[in-house]
């Protein structure tokens, strides 16, 4: 019965098991682009200097080119995932916290190293955390566990985002980075308390196998004309609204909000948002297929970016901040758990370390590289055209949506109700 179903997807130990993934996946990420370019602004770096940053991204983009060393190799003792994972959370807990004894005004180099560091961290623990997800969860459970993944990974945003800003107005940044950094050890409690899952697919034999093997089947299960237009869409869904977030606490700001205003006002709607949106989109991904979760909160995310063009035009307005963020958080929450759960029905979980960093790295790159010239757009144009910009930008990843999740799908992919 579908009720029964709806209750064995929802409370059960994997989907506990996601929560934990998703913060301790999304905690070093939002360190590097909402706690660290707020920190720089508010130290007077500039926006160009700050867009600059978004270039230490780039190891979320090239992780593929490891991922087959995590899935060939591991340390002994701990299994082939989890080592990857304890050995990441440690050096994340670590590389986070030595932020707040760097002066950026005197040495913005050191930073911008460490920062590489702390990236090149965070996407080796998402290779592991990811291919771990991937052979946890079966096909039926991929479209809700992988909405509470993304959930929980936005939740932890709060922590850079908000507790850190509040923070900062009353102790040191130094002490700031400390306290953020020890919020790894829920990521590291989460690897010594799991189990490494028992599948049936071996480890690859050689490392050329960990290499070859992957792509090779990527394309023989798709075709190379499906595969195009998988690869085509994975980079152009999230262009729009990841250029939108990208500069997001250097814009509140200029709108004249102090750093507890940022902290207290936006972060609580947008923890409003992620538990309406962690409900709503449970639902969904239950009742509905991905292929129209895509469709319909992509729709949102859409129209979640129109939010902040609204705002930069209202200006210092704490209601008008509170809807901006709450929509957003809401939008483009629920378009990146829909997004994610399709990369994981793509990938096969005989690979799913370096098939998903291939799929994931996709989507990095408008991050990384478009994003890098967001300060430099927003000091031409300002930023309620840049706004509406990033808006045109998000179109064309709907319009891929006819070729690879269209609207009505082939009748294997169904709702997970019909599948339990």
């Amino acid at each position: 019965m579908p009720t029964t179903s709806f209750k064995q997807a929802i409370f059960n130990k994997r989907m506990l098991i996601c929560i934990f993934t998703g913060f301790s996946s999304g905690l070093p990420l939002f360190v590097l682009y909402q706690l660290v370019p707020g920190w720089l602004r508010s130290e007077g770096v500039s926006l160009t200097e700050i867009g600059l940053f978004s270039l230490i991204g780039i190891p979320y983009v090239w992780k593929f080119l490891w991922s087959p060393l995590m899935d060939r190799y591991s340390f002994d003792g701990f299994g082939r995932r989890r080592s990857w994972m304890l050995s990441t959370q440690i050096l994340l807990l670590v590389g986070i916290a030595c932020f707040g004894y760097i002066n950026p005004l005197e040495d913005i180099w050191s930073v911008a190293y460490l920062a590489a560091a702390v990236a090149f961290f965070s996407a080796s623990q998402d290779i592991v955390l990811d291919a771990y997800r991937r052979e946890l969860l079966p096909d039926n459970e991929l479209g809700l566990g992988n909405s509470i993944h993304v959930q929980a990974y936005r939740l932890s945003g709060l922590v850079p985002g908000s507790l850190a800003f509040i923070l900062a107005d009353h102790i040191s940044w130094q002490s700031v980075y400390m306290i953020v950094a020890a919020f790894m050890i829920f990521g590291i409690l989460l690897t010594l308390f799991i189990r490494e899952i028992e599948t049936e697919h071996a480890a690859p034999k050689s490392l050329q196998e960990a290499v070859v093997l992957p792509f090779r089947d990527f394309i023989q299960s798709n075709g190379f004309k499906t595969s195009a237009y998988i690869l085509m869409f994975l980079f152009l869904y999230k262009l729009g609204d990841s250029m939108a977030t990208a500069l997001q606490t250097p814009f509140f700001i200029d709108m004249g909000f102090s750093k507890t205003e940022i902290g207290v006002v936006a972060k609580t709607s947008s923890l409003v948002a992620m538990t309406i949106g962690l409900a709503v989109g449970g639902i969904v991904m239950i009742k509905l297929s991905i292929n129209r979760a895509l469709w319909l909160f992509g729709l949102v995310q859409i129209v979640s970016i129109l939010g902040f063009a609204a705002l930069a035009e209202v200006g210092h307005n704490t209601y008008a901040l509170a809807l901006a963020m709450g929509f957003e958080y809401l939008g483009v929450g629920l378009g990146t758990a829909a997004f994610t759960a399709f990369i994981a029905r793509t990938t096969n979980p005989a690979f799913a370390a370096t098939q998903f960093a291939l799929f994931t790295a996709l989507t990095a790159l408008p991050r990384t590289f478009a994003n890098a010239t967001t300060g430099v757009i927003v000091e031409q144009i300002g930023w309620t055209n840049f706004y509406f910009l990033c808006t045109a930008l998000a179109v064309p990843g709907m319009l891929m949506l006819l070729k690879v999740a269209p609207w009505h799908e082939p009748k294997d992919n169904k709702p997970i109700e019909q599948h339990a």
